[in-house]
């Protein structure tokens, strides 16, 4: 079996370097951009690699972020949480499938929330079902791994920078590493 790191390699070098979605950066500057912001926050390993990996569905799904912003949901958090499962553990693939609730939640909780967020980001919410309802607030809120969502999605709002110092994906190697399950066998 490949090991993550060479398969995300691949990836970010390859299809990383599409626009992202309506944002000035690319889709690999824009998780390698909330990896950074992740790891410059303190916040554990688990959630900096959950950080830089959470928007690969956009890569490997059917339907792709240029479809997206059509306005057809990609669902790219469960497919991307799916498709890491092979290598890690839910501690990070968890946050990854949650990561679009966390920002409907976030909507939903905190209305100066939606304010803050990008256009682009704006636009994918009203695709991915809106804000949240009470309903769906109890129910997101219920999720063992929603605070860390919460957290993972305010680091994805800070990875939009154009201007920001070049971050690389061999910045994250060690974490990668640690975490790949299948380089624990």
């Amino acid at each position: 079996m490949t090991h993550a790191y060479d398969t995300l390699t691949k990836l970010f070098d390859g299809e990383g370097g599409q626009e992202y979605l309506g944002e000035q950066v690319s889709m690999a500057q824009h998780m390698l951009q909330t990896g950074r912001a992740a790891r410059e926050a303190g916040a554990p390993t688990v959630l900096v690699v959950a950080a830089v990996l959470h928007d690969v569905g956009h890569f490997s799904g059917a339907i792709s972020g240029r479809d997206l912003m059509s306005g057809n949901d990609n669902h790219h958090d469960a497919v991307a949480s799916e498709w890491l499962s092979t290598w890690f553990a839910p501690e990070v693939t968890e946050p990854v499938r949650l990561h679009v609730a966390a920002k409907r939640y976030l909507c939903a909780t905190d209305p100066a929330y939606y304010d803050k967020l990008s256009d682009a980001s704006k636009f994918t919410m009203s695709v991915q079902g809106g804000s949240m309802t009470d309903e769906e607030v109890a129910a997101f809120a219920a999720e063992p791994f929603a605070e860390a969502a919460c957290q993972l999605r305010k680091f994805d709002d800070l990875g939009k920078d154009p201007d920001a110092p070049v971050v690389t994906l061999a910045d994250f190697r060690a974490d990668i590493d640690a975490l790949d399950c299948t380089l624990q066998e």
